[in-house]
């Protein structure tokens, strides 16, 4: 008998579980709704915390600024310098915060942190810190192996135009858009920013793959300087432009501007640039505003021997040829093998 009905029904109605044949009261129109009340019982027993999760936005890969070919003696000594290994051999025992932040895995204070909590294991033991690691060691952390790169090339380096609106950072819980959603994909690295904008601030930003490179140019030791075009409501006085010179007390300590100069402006709105030496939570920003002036548009053009090129487009990058990066490796004092046969070239 339940043979003969399952005949009556066609494939469809058995796979939906109907068990007699509907009238013609049972059309297509009342299963989709049947089907769409279904469909909502579902969502409304989704789980609070999954309803209020932002959704990531999506955004398209950034621009690559379009440049003329340099000259052949440059292409030539680019060409040589890429395919230049250096012998891991010879390398010195290196400090184990130190290689992990070179590598990617993180800032050097991270792995630092890391290291005391005991996540960080090489050659099967616990990591204390001073320790110092060879090519031949093996280090993982938190049970994953870490794959050290050591300075047996050129790191790379990329300018980019940060705009407003974008964050410097991987992880966010609210979904804003991240400066490493824009950026070209690394095949055996990762891109390290050397210092921060905050989302209101806009201009260049430096990107490597070498954490060495960015402890020397974002250390407060080293004294980089950082020059901001900076456009306010309201003029500074020649008190206030010397007060900002001589250095003003903020919440944090005092600061100072290294160098001040006016730009000109339209309206009541005055544009200034301001060097500093140091890459305090927004200090440009604070320094002005201790003078009674709102600061209503901040950017970055210079990063110690770096500015912001003028083709650069916001939102574009550009990534120093292989001659240019052994040139700011020289300045940053790194000893590399490369850079040093580069510079009796």
């Amino acid at each position: 008998m339940n043979q003969t009905k399952h005949k009556s029904l066609t494939k469809r109605q058995i796979r939906d579980g109907v068990t007699v044949k509907p009238g013609r009261q049972t059309s297509k129109k009342n299963t989709h709704r049947t089907r769409q009340a279904t469909d909502e019982k579902h969502q409304s027993v989704q789980t609070p915390s999954a309803a209020l999760q932002p959704v990531k936005q999506r955004v398209p890969r950034a621009k690559k600024m379009v440049v003329r070919n340099p000259n052949q003696e440059t292409q030539l000594r680019a060409r040589t310098l890429k395919e230049q290994r250096f012998d891991i051999s010879r390398i010195e025992p290196v400090r184990l915060q130190k290689a992990l932040a070179a590598s990617g895995a993180g800032s050097r204070r991270e792995m630092e942190q890391w290291i005391s909590q005991g996540l960080v294991v090489v050659n099967g033991k616990t990591a204390k810190l001073g320790d110092r690691i060879l090519p031949t060691d093996e280090v993982s952390i938190r049970g994953k192996q870490i794959r050290i790169k050591w300075p047996d090339r050129l790191p790379r380096i990329v300018l980019y135009y940060k705009q407003e609106g974008e964050i410097v950072s991987r992880d966010d819980p609210q979904g804003r858009v991240s400066i490493f959603d824009r950026l070209p994909q690394t095949v055996s690295s990762r891109w390290v920013a050397i210092g921060r904008l905050d989302i209101n601030t806009c201009g260049l930003l430096i990107l490597t793959t070498s954490g060495e490179l960015v402890n020397r140019f974002a250390h407060p030791s080293f004294e980089v300087e950082r020059e901001y075009a900076v456009r306010v409501l309201g003029e500074l006085t020649i008190e206030q432009k010397q007060a900002l010179l001589e250095g003003v007390q903020l919440d944090d300590g005092i600061a100072k501007a290294q160098a001040l100069s006016e730009q000109g402006g339209e309206g009541a709105n005055r544009w200034y640039n301001i060097v500093v030496k140091e890459g305090r939570n927004r200090e440009v920003r604070r320094l002005f505003e201790s003078q009674g002036l709102v600061v209503s548009r901040l950017v970055r053009v210079r990063f110690g021997p770096l500015a912001l090129p003028t083709r650069l487009k916001r939102g574009q990058y550009y990534e120093l040829n292989e001659v240019e990066v052994a040139g700011i490796m020289r300045w940053a004092g790194m000893n590399t093998a490369i850079a040093h046969k580069n510079k009796r070239r």
